[in-house]
């Protein structure tokens, strides 16, 4: 009988309402007086409970699904369920934020220089300036596509260089890789990891890491897990910064991304690998730590 009632009150709109109701068979001052009929507790709860989970969700910046959601709602103290916080939201549109879609192409041919994969999925490292990693994403402007080179220490994951320009070149990474062994001026070895792409396989990069001492690793063919950490900070530049976003200059995207890693990346934003600190602040406790030795 309610779903009657509901399929009224829908159609209404359209139909007038004792016609509707003679077609379902239903008397009209029943509808009234299911119109006026108060809520149920349930639907007040879940209607007080939408709030929450709303101010979560906006307090997010719009990137938290039902899982996050769960997980401050329960902080707060309040008794909801998982499945109820995920229908709730449903029913409001309100959504995590994912990935870019991969761009349709076909993706074969084999890279004129490839090393060999010396990394091997070993992510954790003992000390700095020992295995970095690099990769190369994009970024939409109304000026066009700006392509940025990032250098990850996978010993704090901070990223130790980086550079944007509007085409992806050989020099692109270069320039982010040359920024890395300027700050750090490694005193050994280091391992230099990325993908079979064009950029890390030309000759001036192969050039490049025989002049700086440096090791080239790369990635097994169309295997992104072999590079996750750099995948990783892509996906959080992403998710927490120009999600939805399309920057009206190159220049307007540059200077976000610049904040996004000196200003907020490297110095403040907690990281989980590094217990919850800094990568900056990671790495000032462990030199801090061998000085005490």
């Amino acid at each position: 009988m309610r779903l009657k009632y509901a399929f009224i009150n829908q159609l209404s709109v359209d139909y007038p309402v004792r016609r509707l109701c003679l077609t379902l068979k239903v008397h009209a001052s029943g509808y009234y007086a299911w119109l006026a009929e108060p809520k149920s507790a349930r639907a007040l709860d879940d209607q007080r409970l939408l709030g929450l989970i709303k101010h979560s969700w906006l307090e997010s910046g719009c990137v938290y699904g039902y899982r996050k959601v769960y997980d401050d709602l329960r902080e707060l103290g309040e008794p909801c369920g998982r499945n109820r916080i995920a229908r709730l939201m449903r029913q409001q549109g309100l959504r995590s934020q994912a990935g870019y879609r991969r761009r349709p192409g076909r993706y074969g041919g084999k890279p004129p220089i490839a090393s060999p994969n010396h990394l091997e999925r070993r992510f954790n490292v003992t000390e700095p300036n020992k295995v970095w990693v690099t990769d190369i994403t994009y970024i939409r402007t109304y000026e066009g596509w700006l392509f940025l080179a990032v250098v990850l220490d996978l010993f704090s994951r901070q990223v130790i260089g980086w550079s944007m320009k509007p085409q992806m070149t050989s020099d692109l990474a270069i320039d982010a890789l040359l920024m890395a062994v300027w700050r750090r001026k490694p005193k050994q070895e280091v391992m230099i990891h990325s993908d079979q792409g064009s950029q890390f396989s030309s000759g001036d990069w192969q050039s490049f890491l025989k002049a700086n001492n440096m090791l080239g690793s790369m990635s097994r063919r169309g295997n992104c897990h072999d590079n996750a950490v750099a995948e990783s900070f892509f996906q959080l530049l992403k998710r927490e910064r120009i999600k939805r976003k399309i920057y009206s200059t190159r220049q307007n995207a540059r200077a976000d991304v610049f904040d996004y890693i000196e200003m907020f990346y490297n110095p403040k934003r907690r990281h989980g690998f590094n217990n919850q600190l800094s990568p900056v602040e990671f790495e000032k406790r462990y030199f801090q730590s061998l000085e005490s030795v």
